[in-house]
């Protein structure tokens, strides 16, 4: 059993971000950014919350599926850049759409969000014969947790939302994700926390995190990323085609996280798949984190690049460090 992606809804804002802006607060410049990155320019929540984007990606799917939103079974949410600890972004999202019989929750993988969701997705179509739809949403307010005054990875991150609305279906699909918590130290946003008035000192572990880190923004080893990374994404694509005893020649697109134009080409070479083959929206999207791959299908399906019957390998890699791949017929 597989899943079918009925539809895609996207959602970015209207504040558009280029590198000559980011060169007016930083020591940057243009040909420094894009050079490194491959990024252009960016969007940037101009006030609206995680929730609102996310709640406008999903209609637009929902619409474009033409479903009921009464028969969406579960909706399931990966952001990092949440508008609330609790509730969870899903279940605000759950209240905007009127998917009155759905169950919500929110999914904390970083880039890989995306790529988990689909897992969990095709385990609960598995697992419950009464699911519909689900409902797929990533949605990320990363300019809200960037330190603008790191100019090594200010320039990297960017807001934005997607959504999918799923199926069942009997095309082929698999999934493989994986993480390695040992790397947590090098991509975190740490939490501020206020004492509770009966706290005494106690002798505890480290987290493993820098002692004068700055709280509430994201803290980046880019060299050891970017090490991680061009591993990552061979390693999670092959597991996918070594579960469904495909080749590499069998992919006819690959939407990879957007990151970093040096990671893809690396990665990409490391698979030995031409860049022909890889869609990327880096140069006018930025990093999305968790948004950015749903984001490019939106846009390769609304470009005509992803059509029906082609094979599709959807890829990612963040912050936990977390990795996955999955594989399905469009």
């Amino acid at each position: 059993m597989g899943i079918n992606i009925l539809s895609t809804g996207c959602y970015t804002p209207k504040l558009k971000i280029t590198n000559d802006d980011l060169a007016t607060i930083i020591d940057t410049n243009d040909e420094w950014i894009s050079s490194r990155t491959g990024i252009s320019s960016r969007r940037f929540s101009d006030g609206e919350p995680t929730w609102y984007m996310g709640t406008m990606a999903a209609k637009q799917a929902i619409e474009k599926a033409g479903i009921d939103p009464l028969d969406i079974g579960l909706i399931l949410d990966s952001t990092v850049s949440g508008d609330f600890f609790t509730p969870s972004t899903g279940c605000i999202i759950q209240r905007e759409i009127g998917a009155k019989n759905a169950a919500a929750f929110d999914i904390s993988a970083a880039c890989s969000g995306f790529v988990y969701s689909l897992d969990i997705a095709h385990r609960y179509f598995l697992t419950d014969p009464d699911l519909k739809y689900i409902l797929v949403v990533a949605n990320e307010n990363l300019s809200y947790i960037t330190d603008f005054t790191d100019r090594a990875s200010c320039i990297l991150f960017a807001d934005g939302a997607a959504a999918v609305v799923l199926e069942r279906s009997d095309d082929m699909f698999s999934s493989w994700i994986g993480s390695d918590g040992c790397g947590m130290k090098y991509l975190y946003a740490k939490i501020g926390q206020v004492p509770n008035p009966f706290e005494k000192d106690g002798d505890y572990p480290p987290d493993d995190t820098e002692p004068d880190a700055p709280v509430g923004v994201l803290v980046q080893n880019g060299k050891e990323v970017y090490k991680f990374a061009v591993k990552a994404m061979p390693t999670a694509v092959n597991k996918v085609l070594d579960k469904l005893h495909l080749t590499i020649d069998d992919i006819d697109i690959m939407i990879p996280h957007q990151a970093n134009i040096r990671i893809i080409e690396t990665a990409a070479k490391n698979l030995k798949l031409p860049m022909e083959k890889i869609f990327t929206t880096i140069d006018h999207t930025g990093n999305t984190s968790s948004a950015s791959i749903p984001i490019a299908l939106h846009e390769a399906v609304t470009a005509g690049a992803v059509k029906k019957g082609m094979t599709v390998c959807v890829v990612g890699f963040g912050a936990g460090l977390t990795m996955g791949a999955a594989i399905f017929k469009y």
